[in-house]
């Protein structure tokens, strides 16, 4: 990434409220007025601490649209399975926007859609404004964001200073997949959590294989339709003579055409894509809009204050606002 160039951080707010929860839940914290505020306590601490990082000069934060979701409409077993939220966690994923916007930070709640539309969607105003972006989040969805301009810092139980900040290379190095390929290779693989299988027989490892010898899923398919799969057959044996490896073209190829593979693919590609046109409201040429830093401090003081942590606001105040008393 070009150090010249100016940031945008893009939060992933759901991600971190969720981490949150399960991780503080036995504090207990609760606001001035008793209610639960762990995970909101939780996220802001990590919002800051990233903030006091990387330094940005344009923040947003990506909401969940809880009142509808167009890909659950268009695929209604879209994340079944998962666990029911606890009632404490759903009250703070509720309240998380309102608190967000009384500091004046900007946010986005896309209708019908996820947080994950907003950071693909970051990447790509980043991108066309010449920016760079870091995305903050603990969902691997977001790898396929990244490029030149763009890395996600993956919260892991390390916090912000103990999560990795992945890169196309340091990405390449996790999974050996390029990062224009990741959204193939996570459409192949399929995604539990999500509820996506993946094409049947073809797993993390060969999915890894297949786009690195191939280079892409566009030109698997075109050689499949014009040519029987022979090249796709021919590289990947070649690949396995050269390393040592157990010939593996005609399985795969066989597995890529049996019933439904490819629409499993499509499917899937379809589901995990995030939205890249959404309208994110960022003016960084006006002074005083919302995402943009300094934050006022009277209002941050009123705000955290409210979260009963006198280290956090403390922390609020010194990273996210200008004392007016130190100002001439």
């Amino acid at each position: 990434m070009t150090a010249e160039r100016k940031l945008l951080l893009v939060v992933d707010a759901p991600s971190l409220l969720h981490r949150n929860h399960h991780a503080r839940a036995h504090t207990r914290i609760t606001d001035r007025s008793g209610r639960p505020v762990w995970a909101l306590h939780g996220m802001l601490r990590q919002i800051i601490e990233a903030i006091d990082t990387f330094a940005p000069d344009a923040v947003i934060f990506g909401l969940d649209d809880r009142s509808g979701s167009v890909r659950r409409d268009f695929y209604p077993d879209y994340k079944a399975g998962r666990a029911v939220k606890d009632a404490e966690l759903v009250e703070q994923l509720d309240r998380a926007g309102a608190l967000l916007d009384a500091l004046g930070l900007a946010t986005l709640t896309p209708p019908g859609l996820e947080a994950d539309d907003v950071n693909a969607s970051g990447a790509a105003w980043a991108r066309a404004n010449d920016w760079n972006c870091v995305i903050v989040t603990s969902d691997r969805d977001a790898f396929a964001c990244i490029s030149e301009h763009t890395q996600v810092l993956r919260l892991i139980n390390g916090g912000i200073n103990g999560s990795p900040l992945l890169n196309p290379r340091r990405l390449y190095a996790m999974y050996g997949v390029a990062a224009e390929h990741y959204l193939e290779y996570a459409a192949l693989r399929g995604d539990a959590s999500d509820n996506l299988p993946g094409v049947s027989g073809i797993g993390e490892k060969t999915a890894a294989i297949l786009l690195e010898q191939v280079g892409s899923m566009e030109a698997v398919w075109a050689d499949i339709d014009h040519n029987g799969g022979q090249a796709v057959v021919a590289t990947l044996d070649g690949w396995a003579e050269e390393t040592g490896n157990r010939r593996l073209g005609a399985t795969v190829l066989r597995r890529l055409t049996a019933a439904g593979a490819r629409e499993r693919f499509d499917f899937n590609v379809r589901l995990m894509s995030g939205r890249e046109d959404l309208d994110l409201g960022l003016t960084p040429d006006i002074p005083g809009t919302p995402g943009l830093l300094p934050l006022d401090y009277e209002r941050v003081a009123r705000v955290v204050d409210f979260l009963n942590v006198e280290a956090t606001s403390a922390f609020a105040l010194r990273v996210l606002s200008t004392n007016p008393a130190s100002m001439g």
